[in-house]
């Protein structure tokens, strides 16, 4: 039975597992197990990070300028952004939708909005875009405080939302991050989010413990 099962979940994958468990195959399925549990842990607070940083920038970009800001001829810095535009408005066309501003909003990626904050932004930031979030004692952020955790924040919300193992990574320390930017960005999203998550209670309270930790993030 367990020989079909790691069959069915990659053996080239599953070697990751037991290399963590060092070569036992109760304790590696019980690692793919907690590695399933968490990824739908993360999910919550990924999703209300995501919801709260596009909403707020789009808002604050819509005040600055208008609600179709990010069509202006030239202004998407990144050609990456300007493929994601297009495929965005492709995607609402071909599902016989109008492609209004708030329906590109929720259709492009977090890629596109996580880039928002890079260098090639910083006079926007200082412009205007730093005016979507606060710390929580109402002081200002810089640009570097959300893009600096957010770009590995990017990458776990891609390897869980592909099924790809995370219980390698500090997932106390991201987890945080992502916790911490809702709350810079919307306090009631955030306090939401605290009422909603399962990360605290499914994450193991002494940590995970393996026999091999390699490419730790």
């Amino acid at each position: 039975m367990n020989d079909d099962l790691e069959a069915a979940l990659s053996l080239e994958r599953f070697a990751r597992y037991l290399a963590w468990a060092d070569g036992d195959h109760a304790r590696a399925l019980d690692l793919y197990a907690l590695n399933t549990r968490i990824s739908e842990a993360l999910y919550t607070p990924l999703q209300m990070l995501e919801v709260a940083l596009r909403n707020r920038m789009h808002t604050v970009m819509s005040a600055a300028k208008h609600d179709r800001w990010f069509e202006d001829e030239g202004f998407l810095a990144i050609e990456r952004q300007r493929q994601q535009l297009a495929d965005a408005i492709e995607d609402v066309v071909r599902e016989g939708k109008e492609a209004t501003a708030g329906r590109l909003v929720a259709a492009l990626t977090f890629s596109f909005w996580t880039s928002m904050l890079s260098p090639s932004y910083e006079n926007l930031w200082q412009t205007a875009l730093h005016r979507i979030a606060r710390r929580e004692d109402g002081k200002g952020l810089r640009r570097k405080d959300l893009s600096g955790p957010l770009k590995p924040i990017r990458t776990l919300r891609n390897r869980v939302a592909h099924h790809e193992p995370v219980v390698h990574w500090n997932l106390p320390k991201h987890h945080g991050n992502i916790v911490r930017i809702t709350r810079w960005l919307s306090p009631a999203a955030a306090a939401w989010c605290d009422r909603h998550s399962r990360f605290g209670a499914v994450y193991p309270a002494g940590g995970i413990v393996l026999a091999r930790t390699t490419d730790l993030e």
